[in-house]
């Protein structure tokens, strides 16, 4: 069982960035994958970014494309989420998901079996 532990939200203003940490703990294999999910009041939970285990493929949701990146550094077992140019349209929780599962899109949940509690991001205009 990975335990996934995000921070890094906050209240922010228009145009600002932030940077949200994710650390798993416990054993991940080998092709893990890790993403960043956000669901917003009344909303269903929407993909943002996913990156495979070699750490260089990655997708993006439309939305959030150019503006943020999705980073992990293996030796700390952590995945980021760099938000630059930030929109009142990003305010959301933000949840880290991990998992093994390949036989769907990693833009879905059904793709992962580990999630995080979720960290709020709240962009005022």
């Amino acid at each position: 069982q990975v335990r996934l532990i995000e921070s890094g939200g906050g209240l922010v203003q228009a145009g600002s960035s932030l940077r949200l940490s994710c650390v798993a703990s416990g054993r991940t294999q080998r092709f893990y994958k890790m993403a960043w999910f956000r669901q917003a009041p009344g909303k269903e939970r929407e993909f943002v970014a996913a990156l495979w285990s070699d750490g260089r493929t990655d997708s993006y949701a439309d939305s959030v494309k150019d503006r943020f990146t999705i980073s992990r550094d293996e030796s700390r077992n952590s995945v980021f989420l760099q938000m630059n140019s930030l929109k009142p349209e990003d305010t959301a929780i933000y949840y880290c998901a991990g998992g093994l599962i390949s036989t769907v899109s990693v833009r879905t949940t059904a793709a992962y079996s580990d999630w995080g509690q979720g960290t709020q991001v709240t962009v005022s205009s």
